[in-house]
């Protein structure tokens, strides 16, 4: 009989069929190796990806710059007067960088999935065929997540956040967008969005897996909801506090949505 233990329960495999066959003593060096090397992957395909999209960046820009600033004193002059605020370039690179910016978050969204798929090959030798069944349902899963999760940035959390900014700062001076700043925020929270919406796959995953259980993260729910705020402060772009606090309450949301999730169907 063979046994897996996790930090919240036991998983016993009573057929020794089940068992994970492939599992076999490696160096220590020779661990790291493969793992550099599967990240290495990851890397190559997340910038290969990147390069195609750099090519249709402009488009790519525009199309989000004037769905999330619509309405403005300050008009573009090629764009239709009632449409949208004018993008402005303040530094020779800044286009340039804005074009690597959204070519980023398209190269980081399709590996998010193959990152959990080189993970999985990497224990895949440790796994019991249950194990690996839950690890490689996962990939697609997790980007029909980010796709989500940056959806979920685009249509709602962004709208909020720039209708928010629009709305103290008009009072008090006239407002210039600059391209590479305000870009910079758009496609980070699109990106954070999409590594967010990862939370339910990875509490599903981990419970699945005899990793943890519902009952030990549920116990445990004030650390990870603290945990959370201080990420979604951390790594916040705005100083204003509304951007990091609907991270938060988004993370915190995923997190019990997914226990409740859980428990229904315990």
């Amino acid at each position: 009989m063979a046994e897996s233990t996790g930090t919240g329960g036991v998983t016993n495999e009573s057929s020794e069929s089940n068992a994970p066959l492939d599992d076999a003593e490696m160096p220590l060096a020779d661990h790291i190796e493969e793992m550099i090397k599967r990240l290495g992957v990851v890397l190559v395909a997340m910038a290969l990806v990147s390069g195609v999209v750099f090519l249709v960046a402009d488009d790519l820009i525009n199309f989000i710059w004037y769905s999330l600033l619509p309405g403005s004193a300050q008009l573009c002059p090629d764009a239709p007067a009632d449409v949208a605020a004018c993008p402005r370039v303040y530094d020779p690179l800044g286009l340039i960088l804005a074009r690597l910016k959204v070519s980023t978050l398209a190269g980081f969204v399709v590996a998010l999935p193959l990152f959990v798929y080189e993970t999985y090959a990497f224990m895949r030798p440790g796994l019991y065929p249950r194990e690996r069944r839950y690890y490689i349902a996962s990939v697609p899963a997790s980007l029909v997540l980010a796709v989500v999760g940056v959806a979920f940035a685009f249509l709602v959390v962004l709208p909020v956040i720039f209708t928010y900014f629009l709305s103290y700062s008009e009072a008090a001076a006239n407002i210039a967008f600059g391209l590479t700043e305000t870009f910079g925020l758009m496609t980070l929270l699109m990106g954070f969005f999409a590594l967010v919406f990862q939370i339910p796959l990875f509490v599903m995953l981990a419970i699945m897996m005899g990793i943890t259980t519902r009952a030990w993260l549920a116990s445990k729910r004030l650390y990870f909801w603290g945990t959370f705020i201080g990420v979604a402060f951390l790594f916040s772009p705005d100083p204003t506090g509304m951007a990091p606090i609907i991270v938060a309450a988004t993370m915190i949301t995923l997190f019990e949505g997914t226990l409740l999730l859980l428990r229904w169907t315990e």
